[in-house]
């Protein structure tokens, strides 16, 4: 998380929509389409989202602890642990049915990448956005700020394969890179998008820092409101207490800058944010459990729905 982004102004305006609908159809083959009971309706897809458990979460961190570990302890931009945690993401990506692509910007006299993945299908003209940076500090391997929140996206994209989601809008994903130096990597990333592109994301989701221990609050992203509302009820739901913030504080400014709604959370900052001892054991599993899954909830409504 970068600690020093002011909430952004928002554009105005969102773009509308019209689809034509021909209907040709015989008289009586309408009558007899009227006349059919509901119960002869193909029933709807299932669209209930899954719950994750620690099992499935942590191990992610545990591998972005240990490529950290053999890589002079940091996952840094420009460095080899961000370059082995890119490759580590892409991956499991990859083997789960996702188009991954690579996004390169240069930052500080150095390559960084973002890792983009598609999942087939849903309308393109209609796009949920999920991300999470994936870059730590050179002080220290990065394990709440932010493997926790890019673990949660992680965890979040292999249940829509493992499930095989068919959204009914297009569903992204995206590990940032260089957010600790300033929202680089999500900064050249929208940049690069023609306005046409900008303009068929519906919704950016963002999450950094996921698992934070000791934390009282979530604190949820008040812009876009089905987004919001969506986080607000789950935690409600649950007896959890969250706290509504502006725009600011890590990769969703990239995007809200550019008039694009925005939404996600955070668990906040701890005693060892950006320091050595933000490793694996500075992470509280049910914290981090339970944001996975408002995470995972709010994509899956969002993906489902318009």
């Amino acid at each position: 998380m970068h600690p020093n982004s002011t909430p952004a102004p928002r554009s105005a305006g969102r773009r509308t929509s019209s689809r034509r609908h021909a209907v040709t159809a015989v008289l009586g083959l309408c009558a007899a389409l009227l006349a059919a009971p509901a119960a002869a309706a193909a029933p709807a897809a299932d669209v209930t989202p899954p719950v994750v458990t620690a099992d499935q979460v942590m191990p992610h961190l545990t591998a972005l602890q240990g490529i950290a570990d053999r890589a002079g302890g940091n996952r840094a931009h420009g460095t080899r642990g961000y370059r082995d945690s890119v490759t580590y993401v892409k991956a499991a990506l990859d083997k789960a049915g996702f188009r991954t692509t690579l996004h390169r910007f240069t930052h500080d006299g150095a390559t960084g990448y973002n890792l983009i993945a598609d999942w087939p299908g849903g309308d393109f003209g209609h796009v949920v956005f999920a991300g999470a940076h994936l870059d730590s500090t050179e002080n220290g391997p990065g394990i709440n700020d932010n493997g926790s929140g890019s673990a949660a996206l992680l965890t979040t994209a292999l249940e829509v394969s493992r499930s095989g989601l068919k959204p009914d809008r297009h569903l992204r994903f995206a590990w940032w890179g260089a957010e600790e130096a300033g929202m680089v990597g999500s900064s050249a990333y929208v940049k690069d998008l023609s306005a046409a592109a900008r303009d068929r994301i519906d919704v950016y989701l963002n999450v950094d820092m996921a698992g934070t221990k000791n934390n009282r609050s979530w604190l949820v992203v008040d812009d876009d409101p089905t987004a919001a509302e969506a986080l607000k009820s789950y935690f409600a739901a649950r007896n959890l207490p969250t706290t509504a913030i502006g725009i600011g504080g890590s990769d969703h400014v990239s995007f809200g800058d550019a008039g694009i709604p925005v939404g996600g959370f955070a668990t906040g900052i701890d005693e060892c944010t950006h320091e050595a001892c933000d490793r694996v054991d500075n992470v509280d599993p049910r914290v981090e459990t339970t944001s996975t899954n408002a995470f995972l909830h709010t994509v899956w409504q969002l993906a489902t729905h318009r």
